[in-house]
């Protein structure tokens, strides 16, 4: 929400801020995702009417290619099988002195290279059974080292994606203990998820858990797993889940792709190892994030058709003269503030210099009462901040037991907030949040603290004078409870995650129609947000019928008592404009009669 100006900034300020970070600099990194399934025999079993774990995590990957094409189209993606009879690596042209023998059980179905129509057929072709799926998706009889497949994923992510800010290892299996009799094997394992951690290359796990058998991290995966210092998670805060394949097999696709969708996400930073000080010479680091952001259309390109083959158009901006249209060099631009009626000029170091307060930094003032901040107060989107372990070891801990305190103490901090060298000082409000998830176990609010920006006495503004409202009588009341329980949403909670924004989802299948070379006309427009007027009809139909009437009887007695001096067509005239909330007008009149 950005009400009462806080928001809004004069354009002289705006041109000031020049080391200004736009946040969606932080979002836009280009990120390299690769996949590693794991291909066995209970990763192949199969239950009536349901898909192996294998085909639903493919299925899982070809639904989150999908989206990939229209929502990241510079990302990459790729697909590693490992344990296959077969092996494969890249294009003999693209080799050199790598073969398939140096990655043995290793099959590429898909090398690491931004998604294209070709590759998102293939992959539905394999899960529907076409393409030799069945061919390639055959276990080897011999056991698989897991130092073959990290290894050959390090040459996957250094040969096509060297220079990628977020690039992410994703191993999906339901083996938790490879290798056990083999200790060098397991070693050596070891060493190749060090050396890829060392690039900046991110495990993420896909536990699967199996009847009879529930997979066990710390047999093996918990010493190749490394974690990120910055991601450092406090286990009291947040509990870990696996997926289990014995679940229905709708739900168990869903709880995949959920999974893999939460994780597949880059971190959306607003800054990152700001120091927090709790109190005077005692700070921590944190990372902020922005976890509410309001979906939109993505934005549109240049595009220049005068060559052989479409290409993106680059745009440059600059300031130039008005006369010989000449570009101005940044270090020739000099500027001023008028001050009666002259203008004063400034260095840039002199107005750096004016408007650094101090260095950036959050600092806690004090605590109130959680019912001392009204909703109202929060005037723009709120910021996620978490521990990093980054420049002081043990935030975690310290950030933990703050938001333990918190919580159980109802009560909210005040703090300084300066996000930036040169930005403006605000007082936000740090609230403690506890996970709130939906109900197909989705993550909607997370663990931990959240910084909304207070106003200032001049963001605030004076409410207009209004009539007093006319109050519901009780009966009125009553009915309409009766209406809001039979209407209300399983729990009591509203998933945002079960009603996606129509408009978008329909703007986008028409995006991957056109890509894949599908027909437009066969598709149909889906949109959760309608209402289901058959259910209300059937669940609270008589109740509105009931508060209609009641609601008709009452407005007739509540023209009596107001309008008691009029009768006949004046009255049916005055009482539609009461139910069209004229009541300003009806005041007027009743004064005009008045002798």
């Amino acid at each position: 929400m950005t009400g009462y100006g806080h928001g809004k900034r004069d354009e002289e300020e705006e041109d000031i801020d020049e080391e200004d970070i736009d946040e969606t600099k932080y979002m836009t990194q280009k990120d390299a995702l690769l996949f590693a399934i794991e291909v066995n025999r209970s990763m192949l079993s199969t239950q009536p009417g349901k898909d192996s774990a294998i085909v639903a995590s493919l299925k899982s990957v070809y639904q989150l290619m999908q989206q990939q094409i229209i929502t990241s189209p510079k990302d990459m993606m790729g697909v590693l099988l490992f344990g296959t009879e077969k092996s494969k690596f890249q294009d003999d042209s693209n080799q050199n002195d790598l073969g398939a023998l140096d990655f043995p059980h290793c099959y590429l179905l898909m090398d690491l290279n931004v998604p294209s129509a070709e590759d998102v057929k293939l992959l539905k072709a394999i899960t529907m059974g076409e393409e030799g799926g069945n061919n390639i998706l055959k276990p080897s009889i011999e056991k698989v080292s897991l130092s073959d497949m990290l290894f050959c994923a390090n040459q996957i992510f250094t040969s096509r994606a060297q220079k990628f800010g977020s690039r992410r290892l994703f191993i999906i299996t339901d083996n938790d203990n490879p290798n056990q009799q083999e200790k060098g094997i397991r070693a050596q394992a070891a060493v190749r998820a060090k050396d890829l951690y060392d690039l900046g290359i991110i495990f993420e796990l896909f536990p699967i858990s199996h009847s009879g058998h529930r997979f066990d991290r710390t047999k093996f995966y918990d010493d190749i797993v490394y974690r990120d210092p910055s991601e450092e998670i406090d286990n009291t805060m947040i509990p870990s889940k696996d997926l289990n394949s014995d679940d229905d097999g709708i739900s168990f696709l869903s709880k995949l792709l959920s999974d893999i969708s939460s994780k597949k996400v880059a971190k959306q930073a607003i800054f990152s190892g700001l120091p927090f000080e709790i109190g005077p010479g005692f700070q921590i680091s944190i990372n902020g994030y922005s976890i509410l952001q309001r979906q939109s259309i993505a934005k549109s390109f240049w595009v220049y058709d005068g060559g052989e083959e479409l290409k993106i158009a680059q745009t440059e901006g600059g300031m130039m003269t008005d006369d010989t249209a000449v570009p101005i060099d940044q270090a020739d631009i000099t500027r001023a503030y008028k001050f009666g009626g002259t203008q004063v000029y400034f260095s840039s170091k002199e107005e750096k210099k004016i408007r650094l307060f101090e260095l950036p930094i959050l600092r806690i003032l004090g605590f109130k009462s959680k019912h001392l901040i009204p909703i109202w107060m929060s005037i723009s989107k709120p910021i996620f901040i978490y521990p990093s372990e980054e420049k002081v070891v043990g935030s975690t801990r310290v950030f933990s037991a703050l938001w333990k305190k918190l919580l159980a103490s109802e009560k909210f901090g005040i703090a300084w907030y300066i996000p930036r060298v040169n930005a403006s000082p605000s007082l936000v409000a740090v609230v403690p949040s506890k996970q709130l998830e939906s109900s197909s176990g989705k993550q909607i609010v997370p663990a931990g603290l959240w910084l909304h920006v207070l106003p200032y006495c001049d963001d605030l503004r004076e409410i207009p004078s209004l009539l007093p409202p006319i109050t519901a009588p009780d009966v009125l009341i009553d009915e309409t409870r009766n209406i809001i329980r039979q209407l209300q949403l399983p729990g009591g909670i509203y998933d945002p995650w079960k009603y996606p924004n129509p408009i978008l989802q329909w703007h986008y299948r028409v995006l991957q129609a056109k890509a894949l070379g599908e027909d437009i006309m066969d598709m149909r427009r889906e949109d959760k947000t309608e209402p289901r007027y058959r259910q209300i009809e059937k669940r609270a139909g008589n109740f509105m019928r009931r508060w209609n009437k009641i609601l008709e009887e009452q407005v007739i007695i509540c023209q009596r008592n107001l309008y008691s001096d009029k009768v006949g067509n004046d009255l049916k005239r005055d009482a539609g404009d009461l139910l069209d909330g004229s009541l300003e007008s009806q005041a007027k009149k009743k004064i005009k009669m008045k002798p």
